[in-house]
């Protein structure tokens, strides 16, 4: 069972018409974990400090970083500021209700979702609440703030634009949702004067700040297959913008990477993932569902190298951090590859929780959020 606890706070089930569920990594539960093997460390790695907001629980929490401020929060309604280089609380506060999703952060204003479609704006500076308002269904993805816009993704595949000073809608775009689609905490990315968000049924759309007017429309991974489970492709994670590309990955689908501006597709290969994909100048990373971590060379996709060493331990989100690249697993372990040859650089151990969410580039230090409630900065030497 300690795979599918791993996997349920980022996928937990999956809808068919609001009427039932079904876990699509249910068959990973047989699947042991692989031992991990002995590092010949090539990188120093320091945890520089670590600090407890409380528990994620069944639900995908990502620190915020705004300067040398951070945010954390927690399902049982916790939200607290820190300072980044020090990890020093400089408050804690409750937002009344159980959360779902966050932290968002910008323009003094502090965003997070509640149980049953509730959105709380809080002041950055001091906690104080600004704003609650409450929309029709369950927020399970990280809101995101942008020049004076709070932007919020609804598991009914709504996309919808609230004033941060204010909390009052600006607009909303609405998509068809297939007849079946995973319950799972797929994200959005602020790209110039658009949100790139990750949809079901594998598609990205980027949609304008200012008035949610559709730019365009991508298909990541084709829905294929005899059966609705077989056509399940949903877009997973928070798609990944460098300069004038955007990747993204499916559930039963593809890896690929598309024109920011247009949407035109300039490569795709075939992969499934659960935990999303990201990218840096030269690279894309993902991690499949099986555990094995790709990197594809970003200009034409060719799979530069492959590690499969750590096979079925339910991975976050690979992220380029410096020469490394930095995934964590169920077992709480931040693993270091070489962003070159894949090869293991480093390993850390955080509190022995799942690390769910993605981690954190801040700088020079890479901040993680545990299932256990532990924020761990995390630096190289």
């Amino acid at each position: 069972m300690r795979l599918l606890v791993q996997i349920a706070p980022l996928v937990v089930g999956l809808a068919l018409s609001g009427c039932s569920s079904w876990n699509p990594f249910s068959k990973t539960e047989s699947k042991k974990p692989a031992e991990l093997v002995e590092v010949k460390s090539s990188a120093a790695v320091k945890q520089q400090w670590t600090l407890s907001v409380g528990r994620s629980e069944n639900y995908f929490f990502v620190p915020a970083v705004d300067g040398n401020s951070g945010f954390a929060a927690a399902a049982d309604g916790s939200v607290l500021k820190f300072e980044v280089t020090t990890g020093r609380q400089l408050w804690k506060v409750n937002a009344g209700s159980r959360l779902t999703a966050g932290v968002a952060a910008g323009d003094g204003l502090l965003v997070v979702a509640g149980e049953k479609g509730k959105i709380f704006g809080l002041s950055s500076v001091d906690g104080a609440a600004k704003w609650t308002v409450s929309e029709s269904s369950e927020i399970l993805s990280i809101p995101l703030v942008s020049s004076g816009t709070v932007i919020l993704r609804t598991n009914e595949n709504k996309i919808i634009a609230l004033d941060a000073a204010s909390g009052v809608r600006k607009w909303m775009v609405e998509r068809p949702l297939p007849t079946l689609t995973l319950r799972a905490a797929s994200g959005m990315i602020v790209a110039g004067d658009a949100l790139i968000a990750a949809l079901p049924g594998g598609k990205l759309i980027a949609v304008s700040l200012g008035n949610g007017a559709i730019k365009w429309e991508a298909v990541v991974g084709e829905p294929k297959g005899a059966t609705e489970l077989e056509r399940v492709a949903d877009v997973m994670g928070i798609p990944s913008v460098v300069g004038k590309t955007v990747c993204a990955v499916t559930y039963q689908g593809r890896v690929g990477c598309f024109d920011v501006q247009t949407g035109a597709q300039r490569w795709v290969k075939p992969v499934s993932s659960e935990v999303g994909a990201s990218a840096d100048e030269r690279f894309v990373f993902a991690a499949d569902v099986n555990g094995v971590v790709t990197a594809y060379a970003k200009e034409g996709g060719t799979s530069v190298w492959k590690n499969d060493k750590l096979l079925y331990r339910g991975l976050s989100s690979p992220v380029s951090f410096g020469n490394v690249v930095a995934v964590g697993d169920f077992a709480g372990y931040i693993h270091f590859l070489s962003r070159e040859d894949g090869a293991f650089a480093a390993r850390l151990q955080t509190d022995g929780s799942s690390v769910l969410g993605n981690p954190v580039v801040a700088g020079s230090r890479l901040i993680v959020q545990t299932k256990g409630g532990s924020v761990v900065s995390v630096g190289i030497e």
